[in-house]
């Protein structure tokens, strides 16, 4: 992760920031890995390296395209439902254009949230009223979750565990 964080100042700044850096974690733990690597299943459920990151892009969309923006699924640059489609990658799809997705995603969410206070709020009907406040929040908690998940992957895929 980038050393030079914001730390003090503009509170949007800060979370900003860390939204960002959480941002380039998760693209960080796919770094170097092969198409192979990127993905192969290690654990049971749809989660791989780039299943990560397509994921993360359904959900720049699903928050601030769908949700902030108001767009219909058709206006949104991807996928935009809440399911485990989020997670799939076609065979067509590399690494280097999972990323450059998420990272078209990312941008467009940054746009768009700028167009908002952190106060301003909306109508979820599953979350109830929330702010942007509480969406950048929720979008650093989703990411740093996924960069978790993506950090172990990485291990297991460095450095595999012995046959037993």
């Amino acid at each position: 992760m980038r050393t030079d964080r914001i730390t003090i100042g503009a509170e949007r700044a800060i979370l900003e920031d860390t939204l960002d850096r959480n941002r380039a974690a998760l693209i960080d733990t796919v770094r170097g890995l092969t198409e192979t690597d990127a993905r192969r299943r290690l654990v049971a459920s749809l989660t791989t390296p780039i299943s990560l990151l397509k994921h993360a892009a359904a959900a720049e969309r699903i928050w601030f395209q769908r949700f902030w923006a108001g767009l219909d699924e058709s206006e949104c640059d991807g996928y935009s439902k809440r399911d485990e489609g989020t997670f799939a990658v076609a065979d067509d799809e590399s690494l280097a254009d999972v990323i450059a997705e998420f990272q078209r995603a990312s941008q467009r969410s940054r746009d768009i949230a700028a167009r908002y206070d952190l106060d301003d709020t909306k109508h979820n009907p599953r979350e109830g009223t929330v702010s942007m406040r509480w969406t950048l929040l929720a979008m650093i908690e989703e990411f740093a979750r996924h960069a978790g998940h993506g950090d172990i992957l990485r291990e297991q895929l460095d450095q595999p565990l012995p046959p037993i």
